[in-house]
């Protein structure tokens, strides 16, 4: 039929040679990667096969239980995910959590009360997915960022300190390019939405057969969510985990 979106086994085994390329394009240039695309390759479709069905079950059932448990799923992986991204960082599954649970929770609340989106699992678990994928590379932007300014400046940090200033004064400025590091790509996506790209959610409303109108009104509402989401991931995990490079003493760690 006309404007239908199925895509059968063929088309989905044919599309593996897109993966073909980046693999021979790796092997050329000896770039080292061929091993790392496949199971890059092989681990997503096992993954989004497994979610999809999940997703299918949880839709059909259509329980608030299920869809709470899926949302505590969402950012829980997230979480740890950006955990990973810390080096060994003291807490920061518990900075994640806080995080990204915290500025997911509240951009989906505000989504709702204001009848942006319906409490159906239907539009919840998608958009809090958006939710905590941002949220979480602004938080591992953020540990990544924290942490290189402590090695590049501290003996700054430990000079203020001798001079009298505290852990969060002589932090201050670095806490607010770790918060800007995080966020910058999201902010830079913004500038680019309908000039350089078709944002993800636009396009597959698009393909639903949804008016592009109505397709711009949604994300619109995404990207303004997005942009406070990982702001306020950003904000919380820098301003926690900057604690983590001072001892009892107030003296910086190495």
């Amino acid at each position: 039929m006309e404007g239908s979106l199925e895509i059968n086994n063929l088309s989905l085994l044919l599309s593996t040679s897109l993966l073909v390329v980046a693999i021979v394009i790796s092997y050329k240039e000896s770039l080292g990667l061929s091993k790392d695309i496949v199971i890059a390759g092989v681990r997503a479709v096992i993954q989004l096969f497994i979610i999809g069905f999940v997703l299918e079950y949880i839709f059909a059932i259509d329980q608030l239980v299920l869809t709470l448990l899926m949302i505590v799923f969402i950012i829980f992986n997230a979480s740890y995910n950006s955990h990973q991204r810390s080096k060994g960082m003291s807490g920061s599954l518990k900075i994640s959590l806080t995080a990204i649970g915290f500025s997911s929770l509240v951009s989906l609340l505000l989504l709702v009360v204001t009848g942006a989106i319906d409490l159906v699992p239907t539009q919840v678990v998608p958009i809090t997915g958006m939710i905590a994928n941002g949220s979480m590379v602004a938080v591992g932007l953020t540990f990544q960022s924290l942490d290189q300014q402590f090695k590049d400046h501290q003996q700054e940090v430990q000079e203020m300190l001798t001079l009298g200033a505290s852990p969060l004064q002589a932090s201050k400025s670095m806490i607010a390019q770790a918060i800007k590091t995080g966020i910058s790509p999201t902010i830079d996506s913004t500038k680019t939405l309908g000039l350089v790209s078709l944002p993800g959610m636009m396009s597959g409303l698009i393909f639903a057969g949804v008016s592009p109108i109505l397709a711009i009104r949604y994300q619109i509402v995404i990207m303004f969510m997005l942009v406070s989401a990982s702001s306020i991931a950003g904000i919380i995990a820098s301003y926690m985990a900057f604690r983590n490079y001072f001892n009892d003493f107030h003296q910086v760690t190495s």
